[in-house]
């Protein structure tokens, strides 16, 4: 068959990183190990329109993955390509994946461009999926009725009942849940992300804002999953379940990332990379006895501070690892607390005393308007990332994704101030939601307090000049500080009065 896989144009408003989409590097190394024909469409990089893509290479099945923030640019990607398809007279089976479609099926479903879900982890499911799919086509099936029938008699149940893991839509517009499938028990089985998919030469550097983009950077997965269930996190749909790759079969996706791509720097995207010190250790090892360690790399989305000792730090700073990050979120305990991060804030000081003593570079994650959040503990929120003093620190603004447990408490006890997907955005100060006395009015003065008073330090100031990247992306860089510092315009102020009677209220 011919596979079309769509990473859809993100609504980020600001100029951010853009990398390979690790989901569809997976999916894409799958289909070719089947014998399909795959192409990859990523339309943050590539303008091609999907009709034009649709009649050059006429699919036989089209998939998208979508978070919160890029579920309507998926919508519009799938209605271009069924009705492109349509247009041709040959059917097109369309999938999504991803957050979103996982936690909210029936919604893309009930849009009528999109066939099947494939809910949480992908890549068997997607296996079995297209297999089916395959002898559909074969048999005639070009529909998606829920017993196949001629004439009134009755020749078997639809084959996607089958297909464990699977949202889908009849023809008449009934909808299915199938059984869920178990996490893969074994990601060493899974074929190497297929990077040959993607124009490489077009993504930029894993953090631009603070790194000169030299050469290629390319990410990957060690493991997968996390165990912990805090409030605000997404990884709360899915089952407690950390699984991993064994250290052999990572560090010879390393090799082949830097021998055969040129990657010049790698980005690790695991929730909790180093939730088992002994394989981060081995992993370091091998890393160190194979001499791939003169190649940085950085972790994207932080590993757990109370589980980072000098020792494992040491390690990675040692097999080249140049930069960490910690979820750190509040300097509340209290706060932190009703978030069940499961942390504390003197952990979160030893582990950034600690890589500081190796050597390595920090980042900082922080939230701004968690649920109690007051003016007073905002304001210890800045102080202990003052305190900290990581290289960068990302204070974002709390955002409620559907799906999330803070989500659900937004809705019993407070009220979404968005109605649209696409402002569904942390990296914008933009309140999302108002609960009790934690007001938009407080949490975007504080959002913009916080990077004034943690960046506008004389020595932050200094390194912020001292930094090539900056004189780089300048206009960028002018950007992001100019909204920051600059005072929000009173016209884009919403009263309470405003928020009344505009809100979309929770149901």
């Amino acid at each position: 068959m011919n596979i079309l896989l769509v990473t859809p144009r993100s609504s980020l408003p600001i100029s951010v990183r853009s990398q390979p989409s690790m989901a569809l590097a997976y999916l894409g190394a799958i289909s070719m190990r089947d014998g399909h024909r795959v192409r990859l469409i990523d339309q943050d990089v590539d303008n091609t329109p999907l009709d034009k893509v649709v009649a050059e290479f006429k699919p036989d099945v089209m998939a998208v993955t979508a978070n919160t923030s890029q579920i309507k640019s998926a919508w519009r990607a799938t209605e271009a390509v069924k009705t492109a398809a349509a247009r041709e007279g040959r059917p097109c089976w369309v999938v999504a994946g991803g957050i979103h479609p996982t936690v909210l099926s029936d919604e893309s479903l009930g849009k009528g461009t999109i066939d099947f879900i494939v809910q949480g982890e992908g890549e068997a499911t997607w296996e079995h999926l297209t297999r089916v799919i395959e002898e559909a086509n074969r048999s005639g099936l070009h529909h998606l009725s829920g017993d196949t029938s001629n004439n009134g008699a009755r020749l078997g149940k639809s084959p996607f009942y089958e297909v464990d893991g699977i949202a889908w839509r009849d023809a008449d517009g009934s909808i299915h849940h199938n059984k869920h499938r178990p996490a893969i028990a074994d990601l060493d089985a899974l074929p190497y992300p297929a990077y040959t998919l993607f124009d490489l030469d077009k993504y930029t550097n894993l953090q631009p804002t603070v790194d000169a983009q030299i050469g290629r950077t390319l990410n990957m997965y060690t493991s997968r999953g996390c165990p912990y269930r805090c409030t605000y996190c997404s990884q709360s749909v899915f089952p407690e379940k950390w699984h991993c790759r064994s250290p052999e079969n990572v560090v010879t996706e390393w090799e082949r990332l830097i021998k055969e791509f040129g990657a010049t720097e790698i980005g690790i995207l695991d929730d909790i990379f180093n939730i088992d010190r002994k394989r981060v250790i081995k992993i370091c090892e091998l890393l160190i006895a194979k001499k791939l360690n003169h190649v940085p790399w950085i972790m994207i989305n932080g590993i757990r501070a109370n589980l980072a000792d000098r020792e494992v730090l040491g390690m990675m700073k040692k097999a080249g690892c140049k930069r960490t990050a910690f979820g750190v979120e509040t300097g509340n305990q209290i706060i932190l607390d009703s978030i069940d991060k499961r942390l504390k804030l003197d952990q979160v000081r030893a582990a950034f005393k600690a890589a500081r003593q190796v050597g390595l570079e920090t980042i900082g994650f922080f939230m701004i308007g968690l649920p109690g959040d007051t003016e007073e503990t905002i304001d210890e929120t800045i102080e202990f990332a003052c305190e900290l003093d990581p290289v960068v620190a990302n204070f974002s603004m709390t955002t409620p994704f559907p799906g999330t447990i803070l989500y659900d408490q937004v809705k019993a006890h407070g009220k979404l101030l968005i109605d649209d997907y696409d402002d569904f955005l942390f990296f914008e100060g933009k309140a999302r939601y108002e609960m009790g006395d934690l007001t938009p009015e407080l949490m975007e003065r504080k959002w913009r307090e916080a990077y004034r008073r943690f960046y506008l330090r004389p020595h932050r100031i200094a390194q912020t000049l001292g930094r090539k990247s900056t004189w780089q992306h300048l206009p960028r860089v002018a950007s992001m500080a100019a909204r920051i510092v600059l005072p929000k315009p009173v016209s884009s102020a919403l009263t309470r009065r405003d928020r009344e009677a505009t809100a979309v209220p929770t149901k």
